[in-house]
């Protein structure tokens, strides 16, 4: 059940307010001064404050409703605060619901719109409460992971992002081919890198090929090893990758683009572990951890003709999905903070801009961004105008109709009677949608 705390030094108010939440499941508890109030705060855990603007005889100047609602402000910033106003000091009341007071509520006041205000606040306050409490379970959740492996100091905060790094850890000690598909630019050799360092064979090598990187007429010769004279060009002997990354990991990146022959050759590795260099007749064997990694649509591939359907489920015995850095918007300022010089802190300006772009080139395009603003800015800090990101398009300017009955009704019913939520989607403040509710005699629920 929530709590309200009533700060005034008249016991009729605070005993006609008490009456009135009441009977809607809310306590109240009362204190006729604002020391009495504070001390209060400490002792009680309180969901919203009431407080009066005056409390001492023959005062009406609201200072000391003013300096009350500092220090309510100083120690629980978060704290809902509608305050008690009389017309005498209505100026002062909305200079500090500008400061940040929830609302004002003129003596003597409608109990009806007091009370949704109140229930609003209430809303509000819990889901804020709902949101801490998820994102400290998630720190925690964050925290036991890095306890427990090793996560190649990655820099993640986002929930998407740690589900991908949990399942990685989870079957690093698995023998099975992993597949990491994502866009280019999202992190998937860091996977990789995890995966490998929390693997049976973390002290084995860690070796790389990107099958997009070379002419398809090279890939099995860096694959597979080539003896001297197995092609233009090869005049010695050459170790493959498979056989660099014996009793370790192998990570394939952008494996769509590995050609047919390659292939059926990478298939009978994974089947048998067995192979044989580009012009020799001697097989090898190797025991090799594969890992592989694509921004391709393999299932579509497979209907085409160009990637051979055993090979994708022998290589997808287990898929981890990594999703664009603009579906994680939780680690683009983690990671653009690691990103940035050590004397280049970021502006405002600049942390609101990064979270709205769209990042289609994702990691490896903040990565570019942040470190290019970091050298080129002239200011103590990196502002908007130092990431050079593309302007968003400009929006029309119209001239906004006020809403009608008809408006406001069908705004209220859709909020389900929480006025804030229905003022937010007229595109107004909680007070003129009360203003032009009055108006049109419509009662809050």
């Amino acid at each position: 059940m929530p709590t309200i705390l009533v700060i005034d030094d008249n016991l009729a108010v605070s005993t006609a307010l008490e009456v009135l939440f009441s009977l809607h499941d809310i306590d109240t508890l009362h204190a006729e001064s604002p020391a009495a109030g504070l001390a209060m705060l400490r002792e009680h855990p309180i969901d919203l404050v009431i407080q009066d603007m005056n409390f001492s005889e023959d005062t009406t100047s609201g200072a000391e409703g003013e300096q009350l609602f500092i220090d309510l402000r100083t120690e629980w910033p978060d704290l809902p605060v509608i305050l008690l106003t009389a017309w005498t000091h209505l100026e002062a009341a909305v200079n500090l619901v500008k400061a940040g007071a929830a609302d004002y509520v003129a003596k003597p006041w409608d109990d009806r719109k007091l009370l949704a205000t109140v229930n609003t606040l209430l809303e509000l306050t819990e889901t804020r409460r709902e949101l801490d409490r998820r994102r400290s379970r998630e720190r925690r959740s964050r925290h036991q992971l890095e306890q427990k492996y090793d996560l190649r100091n990655l820099v993640f905060e986002d929930p998407a992002s740690e589900r991908v790094i949990a399942l990685a850890c989870q079957v690093a000690r698995s023998d099975l081919p992993v597949l990491i598909t994502g866009p280019n630019g999202a992190g998937k050799e860091k996977i990789a890198e995890i995966i490998q360092a929390n693997s049976s064979v973390k002290q084995g090598p860690f070796v790389t090929l990107n099958c997009g990187a070379l002419p398809s007429e090279l890939i099995e010769a860096e694959l597979f090893g080539a003896d001297a004279g197995a092609y233009t060009g090869a005049n010695k002997a050459r170790e493959g990758k498979f056989e660099a990354a014996d009793g370790g990991t192998l990570f394939l990146d952008e494996i769509g683009n590995l050609p047919l022959t390659g292939q059926m050759k990478l298939l009978r590795v994974l089947e048998t572990g067995r192979f044989e260099r580009l012009g020799s007749n001697r097989e090898r064997k190797v025991a090799v951890r594969v890992i592989s990694a694509t921004n391709a649509d393999l299932p579509t591939m497979i209907r085409d003709g160009s990637f051979r359907e055993d090979l994708y489920y022998r290589l997808n015995a287990i898929e981890l999905a990594l999703p664009p850095l603009a579906e994680r918007p939780g680690d683009i300022l983690p990671l653009a903070e690691r990103f940035r010089p050590d004397d280049k802190p970021l502006g405002e300006s600049a942390r609101a801009a990064l979270l709205r772009h769209a990042w289609p080139g994702n990691v490896r395009e903040l990565r570019n961004v942040i470190q290019r603003a970091g050298l080129l800015a002239m200011g103590e800090r990196i502002e908007v105008g130092d990431l050079n990101l593309p302007r968003p398009a400009p929006v029309r300017s119209a001239v906004v109709a006020e809403p009608e009955r008809a408006d406001i009704e069908a705004a209220i019913a859709r909020a389900g009677g929480v006025i804030a939520q229905a003022a937010t989607d007229l595109g107004m403040s909680r007070q003129a949608l009360y203003r032009r509710m009055e108006r049109f005699g419509i009662k809050a629920t």
